[in-house]
């Protein structure tokens, strides 16, 4: 046994290579990756739709930077491969982006080189994007099991960071000896490992290299984009009770700057750790201890009008809507179904629906665009479900977002700029009515609101951008929704003593942007409370039929799938006759608005302006657009006018005005008892309300009169209330 240790090089590979690995030494792994390198150069180029249709290959072919891959077609093509991507996709994906980049190089016609000669043509590296259509998981179901497992989540973003580089190879130089190596750097938030010493072996005199002798050589490193995204998972899906959470997302290369905050997302990628640059602060002592984070391999991104991935209609769907629209009754229908445990209401319900369809945008030549969408304001008593169509509306839309007025400040509606705590750079993280952008927002408590937060959402209305001007960052984010909003007037009810202005306590500004508004009162009616009351015991008595609840969520899931449909498929467009007719009628309001004007000598609460006009046009395209009719006819202006008239119009004219149609006895009395209360009550005295009916009613007078001689009296400014109008002072 003597000389069995001299002079040999012994190696063993356990350490840089672990059991498992993807080591060289493995000739098993080295086998598959080859196996599966062949297989996916096969799927690329051999993969067919249809009979003699490639279009994988076609694909590469037209856009040789990307390629997207349906897991659906590999599973088809080899049942194996999807099974591995989802296990390892970090050890798969590069070599389906090797596959990808050897086809197309295969695919091209050789070049003429600078020597004349025929060369491999140079192409750059191809990224694979991959879809699949499998559910996607809860985020919070995501757990150490997922890590490094290729995952499929949806969710909203709330916020994107700018973009920066990252390096796929670092040139490392040693400051000794001038040795360059190059050292790949993993991907995602990863970072490169550097070797703690140099590997080259010093000559004899030579000064040996230092422990961690390498610096980094910015200028000749290799870098990719790369984003980090926030993602925050959808309301719908979050449990009672709790805040809603997020992921940190990162993309690279061509997802970079594709997706703005607010959109809806379902990602596929991959779930991996990094070690976070501040976790010394938050876990003292944790070593092991690493922050989760997705790479991104793929996003779908739901269209405008769905909030559920791309719109999918089957042909029998549409069949479904197209024989469904062309029903005489099918605009009855639609008001039938919205909102049915509310009793009533009809035109309510019928202004919900025109607004839950839209009119059509414009985009005119000059660039001006004008709005498609369609403000409801429904302002009233108390109790007559007012919140009830809100909450509803907010389940049906397409995308909806429901706010209350007291807990909503203007930039929590608007947007709001944010430091990041890692970059310390500003950012914005959109509000409300950014994050409903194509849908509706809902906004209940609406005359809560401060003022100034109610200024924030006029532009949103009328020009549907918001432009934000702080710290440094100046921008316009969209926000193309429909407003509904509800109010109560400022007493609480709806006073029929008082004019309409006292009654909408809301400035022209914003009355003027809403398309229709509702005044919806509480009327005490015999016939009509029975019929009120025997339907709200119905609805609590039945409540718990189950085997109705099914019919009732699939007609509501029935009802979104329609509008979104209409949304995306109709844009309708005034006809001739009516467009005509429409402009007789407008001038027609106007002249009527200004003759009550002239007669009353005060303007009216709500103002008839251009904005109505549009209005009707609005309406009329919805009211097309709930029969998939391309064409507003007079019919629907008609029906748009209508509507105009029992909502806005009749808003305009409620209230007492001064000249109302009194008798000529009623004014004689009236006037009589302005000249008993003058008597009774001297300049700059004061007496409580209630003590001065008693005591005019003893004198033998009416008690409706003398409270209508006092608001006509409080209208002239010859009396004001103090103490919440409970005591009276005269002033002139």
């Amino acid at each position: 046994m003597s000389g069995w240790d001299e002079g040999a090089v012994y190696y063993s590979d356990q350490a840089q290579f672990p059991r498992g690995g993807a080591g060289a030494g493995d000739p098993e792994t080295t086998a598959t990756r080859h196996s599966a390198l062949r297989k996916f150069k096969e799927f690329i180029r051999g993969f067919e739709s249809d009979k003699n249709v490639f279009p994988y290959r076609e694909s590469l072919v037209h856009n040789p930077t990307y390629l997207r891959v349906d897991m659906e077609d590999l599973h088809a093509f080899d049942a194996d491969l999807p099974a591995k991507l989802r296990s390892s996709p970090a050890d798969y994906l590069p070599l389906f982006e090797t596959a990808a980049a050897e086809v197309l190089v295969s695919l091209k016609s050789k070049v003429a080189g600078e020597t004349g000669e025929l060369e491999e043509p140079m192409t750059g590296e191809v990224q694979i994007l991959l879809t699949s259509k499998e559910d996607s998981v809860s985020m919070r179901s995501l757990g150490a099991q997922f890590i490094s497992k290729l995952v499929k989540i949806a969710g909203i973003t709330i916020a994107a960071s700018r973009t920066k580089a990252k390096a796929t190879y670092v040139t490392l130089l040693c400051k000794n000896c001038k040795n360059v190596k190059i050292v790949p750097c993993r991907p995602g938030l990863g970072g490169a490992i550097v070797p703690r010493s140099c590997d080259h072996i010093p000559q004899p005199g030579e000064e040996p290299c230092p422990i961690d002798p390498w610096i980094v050589v910015p200028d000749k490193s290799k870098y990719v984009d790369q984003q980090t995204l926030k993602l925050q998972e959808n309301p719908e899906d979050v449990p009672t009770g709790e805040l809603p959470r997020n992921m940190l997302l990162s993309v690279d290369r061509h997802l970079v700057q594709t997706i703005v905050p607010g959109t809806r997302l379902t990602i596929m990628g991959i779930y991996s750790i990094y070690q976070a640059a501040n976790s010394s602060t938050s876990h003292k002592g944790a070593v092991a201890v690493r922050q989760p984070y997705i790479r991104v391999v793929g996003i779908e991104e739901a269209n405008e009008a769905n909030s559920r991935g791309p719109a999918a209609f089957t042909s029998e769907d549409m069949e479904e809507f197209k024989k469904f629209a062309s029903e005489a009754d099918a605009y009855k229908r639609i008001c039938s179904k919205i909102a049915p445990s509310i009793y009533g209401h009809d035109d309510v319900k019928k202004a919900v629906a025109c607004l839950l369809f839209g009119g059509s945008r414009k985009n005119l030549p000059d660039g001006v665009k004008l709005r498609g969408d369609i403000n409801v304001l429904l302002l009233g008593d108390p109790s007559t479900a007012k919140s009830q169509f809100l909450k509803f509306v907010e389940k049906t839309a397409p995308v909806a977002v429901y706010t209350s007025g007291k807990g909503s400040s203007a930039a929590g509606l608007t947007a709001s700029v944010i430091r990041d705590n890692s970059t310390r750079e500003f950012y914005l993280e959109g509000g409300a009515m950014v994050l409903a952008d194509g849908g509706v927002v809902c906004i209940d408590e609406f005359d809560k609101m401060r003022a100034e937060d109610r200024v924030a959402i006029h532009e949103a209305m009328e020009q549907q951008t918001i432009s934000i001007a702080k710290a440094g960052i100046t921008t316009v984010l969209n926000s193309r929704t429909s407003v509904l909003a509800a109010a109560n007037p400022p007493s609480g009810r709806y006073d029929d003593l008082k004019t309409a202005q006292d009654n909408i306590d809301l400035q022209t500004t914003i009355l003027s942007r809403f398309d229709l508004i509702f005044i919806v009162k509480d009327i005490r009616m015999y016939s009509q409370d029975k019929i009120i009351a025997s339907h709200i015991i119905k609805v609590h008595a039945s409540a718990d039929a189950t085997s109705g609840d099914t019919r009732t969520s699939k007609e509501e899931n029935w009802l979104k799938r329609y509008i979104q449909y209409c949304r995306t498929e109709c844009h309708p467009r005034l006809s001739d006759s009516a467009s005509t007719m429409l402009q007789n009628n407008y001038v027609k309001i106007r002249q009527d608005m200004r003759q009550q004007a002239n007669e009353t000598g005060e303007a009216a609460a709500i103002p008839i302006t251009v904005r109505q006009l549009e209005a009707i046009v609005r309406l009329s395209e919805a009211l097309a657009k709930m029969r998939l009719s391309h064409v507003a006819t007079e019919e629907n202006v008609l029906e748009a006018i209508r509507l105009f008239n029992v909502s806005t119009m009749d808003a305009a004219r409620s209230g007492i005005n001064e000249h109302m149609n009194l008798t000529a006895e009623m004014a004689n009395e009236i006037k009589a008892s302005e000249t008993q209360i003058k008597r009774r009550m001297g300049i700059g005295s004061h007496i409580s309300e209630r003590r001065l009916i008693d005591d005019m009613t003893r004198m033998g007078m009416n008690e409706s009169i003398v409270r209508r001689a006092l608001l006509i009296m409080h209208q002239r400014d010859e009396v004001e209330y103090k103490r919440e109008r409970r005591i009276i002072v005269r002033k002139s």
